[in-house]
């Protein structure tokens, strides 16, 4: 990997106070390199947004009530910045990209005055330069009609060309990292492979690392470098993405491919996961997945099982990685 643009370490993030606190982040680490596009795959539910807004410290209307560990950007350990110093950060050097590019967008504002606010504000680019700007952010996006769309409004472009709006907002003051949390959802597959390529062209352009979220391996094979597997707040595996699909390690890594219709038989049913992901309120103890997981013996009921090492590059929770396929 190259040398890393973020390194995230023992990251927990709580909301609430005890005795009603919950931990929905749970001792995640991992970094991001140079130019490459890390993925962070799991169900709905393990703790993969709330990661990514804790990088850049927006939280929406739920504010939580610790962030502890340390996230080092560049050389700099966010943890430790003010907000006032935050705000230099984000959306210059770190941008977003949001699940839903509808209510991301402000209904009100034309999609010009959204583009040229973050232009004006961290770049002091003035109104005029701002729109030409803007016009080169929607080209590059590949949004048709530019000059006529930037007085357009969000109800105005379907569900693609908004989250095209989304990314050209992202990109507007060349980030050196690019959190896109799950960009493609509701979106139809033709829709979802132009915004998939077209990140990774912009990738290639720019050199910018990406954090990717998603819950569709599919998606994490067709896009990503490395990829982290997450359930219920805790990484369980995390490998080079050829290394992940070819020789899992983790049975919930094992489990997600076996539902995936490129990995069932021809005639046979796909392998559903049994039950239904844990309540971060009141988490199972040891493992978090073996109450669903076909392998699981005493141990993992009571043991919490670190992330060890499977091979170079790849790493798992598991106390029977060897005893189990």
């Amino acid at each position: 990997m190259s040398q890393p643009i973020i390194k995230v370490d023992d990251l927990r993030v709580t909301f609430g106070h005890a005795p009603e606190s919950v931990t929905v982040v749970d001792g995640v680490s991992f970094e991001i390199g140079e130019g490459e596009v890390f993925g962070l795959v799991g169900e709905s539910g393990s703790g993969k947004s709330v990661t990514c807004r804790s990088l850049i410290q927006l939280f929406g209307g739920a504010r939580p009530s610790s962030v502890t560990g340390r996230i080092l950007f560049d050389g700099q350990d966010l943890a430790q910045l003010s907000p006032t110093d935050f705000v230099r950060i984000r959306g210059t050097r770190i941008a977003m990209i949001f699940q839903d590019p509808m209510t991301a967008l402000n209904p009100t504002m034309r999609i010009g005055d959204q583009i040229q606010e973050t232009l004006c504000r961290h770049d002091g680019l003035t109104t005029r330069q701002a729109r030409l700007r803007a016009i080169d952010l929607l080209k590059a996006v590949g949004v048709t009609a530019p000059e006529r769309r930037l007085d357009s409004y969000p109800h105005e472009f379907s569900g693609g060309m908004r989250q095209r709006v989304l990314i050209a907002i992202a990109l507007a003051c060349r980030p050196k990292l690019l959190i896109a949390d799950e960009p493609t959802t509701a979106l139809d597959v033709t829709v979802q492979d132009q915004i998939l390529k077209l990140i990774l062209r912009l990738r290639d352009e720019t050199g910018m690392a990406v954090l990717f979220v998603t819950h569709d391996l599919g998606v994490v094979a067709q896009t990503c470098d490395r990829v982290g597997v997450m359930y219920a707040g805790r990484i369980m595996e995390m490998a080079d993405t050829t290394q992940l699909f070819a020789n899992p390690s983790h049975p919930y890594t094992r489990a997600l491919l076996r539902a995936l219709p490129a990995h069932g038989k021809r005639t046979g049913r796909l392998e559903p996961i049994g039950g239904a992901p844990p309540s971060l309120a009141d988490p199972p103890k040891g493992c978090r997945f073996h109450p669903r997981c076909r392998d699981a013996v005493f141990d993992c009921t009571t043991v919490r099982p670190p992330l060890v090492t499977v091979a170079a590059g790849h790493t798992g929770a598991c106390l029977r990685m060897e005893a189990v396929s």
